[in-house]
């Protein structure tokens, strides 16, 4: 299902367009994901925000060491994709933002950046403290979204070609955390990740619902990438 789109000015004055979809297995998005960009390279649309889920999978990158992948005999696929960052879970319970973007007046640091920003003020509208950490020098990336624990809510991994930005970012709204243990997640040994579904049960809680979770995101990013500007301060 596609929804209306939601305007909002982004960076080169054009509008943001919502777009919500279902789940989209994780070869079919990028297959997509390559028109999507091709689109917005021609001029022939808006920035669009695409919002989806995946069926299981674990994400990597040329950079990926091998011993940080599952086994051989791990049930959940493997797909090497050309986005930033390391190796990732997508599934079931995960809310994945895809952002086609022209980013020429922001840059990769500014992008990722707002991105990050985005994202903690969905959760703080949804009542979920969250924070961005800086990488040390010569450390390994600390690029997401965390708890003010340092349990990680967020994954971002990006790719930007000739100004147009394409993957995006993975929420842990309620997915099986299990699966973290059977790979190194973010080239992060020892990473704990979390979930808004686990912080809200250790608060006594019922989580935010799905649509909630879209909701406060799409606004977030929104405003957010409506903003002028080469970089966005920290909290």
């Amino acid at each position: 299902m596609v929804n209306a789109p939601e305007e909002g000015e982004v960076s080169d004055g054009q509008r943001l367009e919502r777009v919500d979809l279902g789940e989209v297995p994780y070869e079919v998005a990028q297959a997509n994901m390559a028109h999507w960009v091709e689109e917005r390279k021609q001029g022939l649309v808006s920035n669009r925000l695409f919002l989806l889920t995946h069926p299981q999978v674990i994400t990597y990158t040329a950079r990926t060491p091998k011993d940080q992948l599952p086994g051989a005999d791990s049930p959940i696929g493997l797909v090497r994709t050309d986005r930033g960052g390391h190796a990732t879970y997508h599934g079931p319970g995960q809310l994945i933002g895809y952002l086609v973007l022209n980013v020429r007046q922001l840059g990769p640091r500014g992008l990722i950046r707002r991105v990050e920003q985005a994202l903690i003020d969905a959760l703080d509208t949804l009542g979920f403290p969250a924070i961005r950490r800086e990488t040390p020098t010569g450390a390994d990336s600390l690029v997401g979204v965390w708890t003010p624990d340092h349990r990680k809510l967020a994954s971002i991994g990006m790719r930007i070609s000739g100004s147009i930005s394409s993957h995006g970012f993975a929420l842990n709204v309620a997915p099986d955390l299990s699966v973290y243990t059977t790979f190194t997640a973010c080239a992060l040994p020892g990473v704990r990740m979390t979930s808004l579904a686990e912080l809200a049960a250790e608060r006594g809680m019922t989580g935010p619902t799905d649509e909630d979770v879209r909701d406060a995101v799409a606004q977030a990013v929104s405003s957010r990438l409506g903003r002028r500007g080469t970089d966005m301060p920290g909290r």
